[in-house]
């Protein structure tokens, strides 16, 4: 299952879009594939994205699937690493 992340994703989407990833990977609960976060197109973002995808994760292990996060960018991962949270949110092999 393929989730695609917004180009913005700050603060003050944080919410809704979080809601609205979950919704989606809960319609799909049946299904077993792994569920792959695309961040390609994000070009504005906060920590707050972190946030969006540590709970896009937990929903996805609560449905016993694995969690991947392709495309992130380069400066994303670096805020991960320093939170301590980049092992969490793993890139597909």
């Amino acid at each position: 299952m393929l989730l695609k992340l917004p180009a913005v994703l700050t603060h003050n989407q944080a919410g809704v879009c979080a809601r609205s990833l979950t919704v989606t990977l809960r319609a799909a609960a049946a299904d077993t594939e792994p569920v792959i976060a695309d961040a390609s197109e994000m070009t504005q973002f906060d920590s707050s994205a972190l946030a969006v995808l540590l709970e896009c994760r937990r929903e996805a292990l609560a449905l016993g699937r694995t969690f991947f996060v392709q495309d992130l960018p380069p400066r994303l991962r670096q805020l991960a690493g320093l939170y301590g949270i980049a092992a969490l949110i793993p890139s597909p092999s």
